[in-house]
């Protein structure tokens, strides 16, 4: 067979397909971009449907500079998604598993919101990004009351961090005994999976996560590399769970695959100017 040949036979282990409803990070550190970098590792052919455009401000403190793509825009990015691999599309690998970052705005969480209904995804993995630094308090208020009324009932797995597990949860965590309390109070409002990361936000020597699906209550728990947060570790950590149902992994499993894919990923990391290192999704390698 020649080399013309072999480019124009179809390779028939087509690969799963995953989409990612996220805002654009300039630094490529997280977001959008954190996400396609993630699937690719992990060996699922991504898509990126952009909701808003987030550049961080070194003259402020490298505070967000926040963009919302226009409604009509979004809406069309998901028509055409879900039209070329959708259920109805008839494509090899259809699209069936999707992660939520960034919305933005409330306008944006109905959109999406009334897509993931008509769509009737398999798995819904839900990265609460409750606050953007930048936005005005009034603003993100009403972000947050709507993305936990109409994104998080959709959700088959959640990722919080510690802030956003607080928030969820109504639990202050201030241990991994109070983590596990958030952690099964979120399933019990949401029914779905949950992963909530404390990371290197509680004291001790280890990143601990807790994983709770309503009958498995796991602690997932690393060595810490570092006390600071890295950029993208969690846009990263719920694409690698993402990437992982797709294959059809379990819901633990694909905890398990995300906590070691995100911890290499940050023992790794990427330096710059700016006063955080991004994680590198190719640290695993």
């Amino acid at each position: 067979m020649t080399l013309a040949e072999v480019a124009e036979t179809p390779d028939r282990t087509a690969p799963a397909v995953v989409l990612t409803i996220a805002g654009s990070e300039a630094t490529g550190g997280a977001g959008a971009q954190a996400d396609l970098k993630t699937f690719q590792e992990l060996g699922v052919f991504g898509i990126a449907n952009l909701t808003c455009i987030v550049s961080f401000d070194p003259g402020n403190s490298w505070n967000h500079r926040f963009v919302p793509v226009d409604q009509e825009v979004i809406a069309h990015q998901l028509e055409a998604t879900t039209a070329a691999y959708g259920a109805a599309s008839g494509a090899p690998s259809v699209l069936d598993t999707v992660k939520i970052g960034m919305l933005g705005s409330p306008a944006t969480i109905g959109t999406v919101a009334s897509a993931l209904v008509r769509s009737g995804f398999s798995n819904v993995v839900l990265d609460p990004v409750l606050i953007c630094k930048g936005q005005e308090p009034g603003h993100a208020l009403d972000t947050d009351q709507a993305l936990k009324s109409q994104i998080l009932p959709l959700a088959t797995f959640v990722t919080p961090n510690q802030f956003e597990a607080e928030s969820l949860s109504g639990v202050k965590i201030t241990d991994v005994e109070t983590l596990k309390e958030a952690a099964v109070r979120i399933h019990e409002l949401s029914g779905a999976a949950v992963l909530a990361k404390g990371g290197v936000r509680l004291s001790g020597p280890d990143a601990v996560d807790v994983f709770y699906d309503g009958e498995t209550l796991e602690v997932l728990s690393a060595p810490k590399v570092g006390e600071v947060a890295v950029s993208g570790a969690g846009c990263s950590l719920a694409a690698a769970v993402t990437a992982e149902l797709a294959k059809g992994a379990t819901p633990l499993e694909a905890a398990r695959t995300a906590k070691s894919f995100v911890t290499a990923g940050i023992r790794n990391r990427v330096a710059s100017g700016a006063p955080f290192d991004a994680l590198w999704q190719g640290g695993p390698r």
